[in-house]
C-alpha cells in the first residue's frame, strides 16, 4: 500500500450539510475499497489563484489515504462526474506529517 495525500475543492456556494456529505460521500468510497484513511482536515473556504468555472473561492477538503494505485483511479473517476467539485489533486508521498495542519484557523496572536 502507497500513502497519498488528496485535496478536493469543492464549490464556494456547497452548504456546511454538503461539504459533510462530500466527507462521507468520498470516505465510504475509500473504506469500501480497502482503502485505509489516515486524517482528514477540512481547510474550509479559501481563495482561489484565478477562477474556477466562475468561482472565485473553494472549499477545500484533505485527505491522508493509505491505499493501492487502482483506488486513486477509480477515486478520481467518480470525482471527474461530481458537479460539486471543481478541482481534485493527488500527490503520493513517503511518509504522512500528522502533527502539521497548515491551514488551521487558530489565532496566531496566542504564541508571541
Amino acid at each position: 500500500m502507497t500513502n497519498y495525500e488528496h485535496t478536493i475543492i469543492a464549490r464556494q456556494d456547497t452548504s456546511i450539510s454538503q461539504i459533510k456529505q462530500i466527507k462521507e460521500k468520498y470516505t465510504d468510497f475509500i473504506t469500501k475499497n480497502k482503502g485505509n484513511i489516515i486524517q482528514t482536515q477540512d481547510w474550509g473556504l479559501m481563495n482561489l489563484s484565478y477562477l474556477i468555472k466562475k468561482n472565485k473561492k473553494g472549499n477545500y477538503i484533505h485527505f491522508k489515504i493509505k491505499c493501492d494505485g487502482s483506488l486513486i483511479k477509480e477515486l478520481e473517476k467518480s470525482e471527474k462526474l461530481d458537479k460539486n467539485l471543481l478541482r481534485f489533486l493527488t500527490v503520493k508521498v513517503k511518509k504522512f506529517d500528522l502533527k502539521t495542519n497548515y491551514f488551521s484557523k487558530e489565532d496566531k496572536s496566542d504564541e508571541k
